[in-house]
């Protein structure tokens, strides 16, 4: 298991034990974090997953493809640390990773 932390805009934090392979979405959503939607269960068909990643972290879970970056048009408050958490799975060298939801999904 691999500590996750998903920290919201007014700065309240949920933890979770993520398990390695399975997206950030799918383990935000399996744990009841209510920032992260994940409408359409991890197709890359929407935006509501998405978060930001802080720029430390970024080098461990790489850069949106070019279809991620289509999909994130439809995001709010989308900047250069957006990513779709459904793209990214969870490895043991995101052991303390913090994640940020944005005010919205829509």
């Amino acid at each position: 298991m691999v500590r996750v932390t998903y920290k919201d805009v007014a700065g309240a934090e949920t933890v979770v034990d993520a398990t390695e392979g399975a997206s950030l979405m799918e383990s935000a959503v399996r744990n009841g974090v209510v920032a992260i939607e994940g409408e359409c269960g991890g197709a890359l068909a929407c935006a509501t997953c998405h978060v930001h990643i802080p720029d430390e972290w970024r080098a461990v879970t790489g850069e949106a493809s070019a279809d991620e970056r289509e999909m994130l048009e439809f995001g709010v408050d989308v900047d250069e640390r957006s990513r779709l958490s459904c793209q990214i799975h969870v490895t043991a060298a995101m052991e303390g990773i913090t994640i940020l939801t944005p005010s919205s999904q829509r």
